[in-house]
């Protein structure tokens, strides 16, 4: 998911074409979580987490030799995209933790639920105002948290509360990216990568028994999963270059769709009544805050 603005469409065609490629990121993305998913079962998280970041980095390295080492080092306000960088790497450990245990559609309705924490925390974390409807959008959004959390003794396990502190984690990464939004979207996947290559290399150091020795078609799977979720990344750029944020930002919430549809065909997962209905809540409290947003932007930007 992402919170990058979207340039205006030139036209109709770029306008379709930027819902298909939105589309096919999310589905990406989806089948990224679900080769995750398969994989660490068989691989500890910090071992997926190397070698899909060593991947990244191979893809992404003709876009950072061209940009050049120095600009992708020498930034301002380093501690912050470190911070950013570390927020990312803990999100992802945490989501293929959790997945490892949960469904996919259980695990993919905390997530969702990371733009209503960012609406919550931006007033105090970056000023944003927010008025009534959204503070109403935001409280029904944890309502829905809550239901598919279906708290209880027996319910609320370990997996379930960390799905809940990687979203949390996801969440304040993109608010970091709010304050860092003058920086090149090179720089910015250059600093997450590293931070996950650097995060998960720590983890290995301190646990080396949880290295798995590993070649083959393995291999190729984790390399593909780096591969995977980078160009999804990419589409997903493209996609708000071509038609407005409007248009596309709301495709996201189709991840839940083939989390679903996933789930089952792949794991024999069925989601229970609780998690469909709070996701409903969530992806309806999301796009209300979305949709509130980009209404009082317009309403700013025709005032100035």
């Amino acid at each position: 998911m992402s919170t990058t603005s979207a340039a205006h469409p030139v036209s109709g065609n770029a306008t379709r074409n930027g819902v298909f490629i939105m589309l096919l990121s999310m589905l990406m993305f989806s089948l990224n979580d679900v080769m995750g998913k398969w994989l660490v079962a068989s691989y500890s998280v910090t071992q997926l987490m190397l070698i899909r970041s060593l991947a990244a980095l191979v893809v992404l390295s003709p876009f950072l030799i061209r940009r050049g080492w120095r600009s992708l080092i020498m930034v301002d306000r380093p501690w912050l995209h470190g911070l950013r960088a570390l927020l990312f790497a803990a999100e992802a450990s945490a989501f293929y933790f959790a997945v490892s245990y949960m469904s996919l559609a259980d695990t993919m309705t905390y997530w969702l639920a990371a733009p209503i924490y960012v609406a919550a925390a931006s007033p105090f974390l970056l000023g944003e105002k927010v008025g009534w409807r959204r503070w109403s959008a935001i409280l029904f959004g944890f309502a829905g948290v809550v239901v598919a959390l279906e708290p209880s003794s027996e319910s609320l396990s370990l997996q379930a509360l960390i799905a809940i502190a990687g979203s949390a984690a996801f969440a304040i990464a993109i608010l970091l990216g709010r304050t860092l939004r003058e920086t090149s979207d090179t720089t910015l996947i250059f600093w997450q990568v590293t931070g996950a290559l650097i995060f998960s290399g720590f983890g290995l150091a301190i646990q080396p028994a949880s290295w798995t020795p590993v070649s083959g078609q393995p291999l190729m799977m984790l390399c593909l999963l780096g591969v995977v979720a980078m160009l999804a990344h990419i589409f997903v750029t493209r996609a708000l270059k071509l038609a407005d944020a409007a248009t596309v930002v709301p495709l996201q919430y189709t991840l839940l769709l083939w989390a679903i549809i996933f789930g089952w065909a792949f794991f024999g997962d069925t989601p229970k009544l609780t998690t469909l209905t709070g996701a409903g809540m969530i992806v309806a409290a999301g796009l209300f805050i979305f949709f509130r947003e980009q209404q009082i932007k317009r309403r700013e930007s025709r005032a100035a």
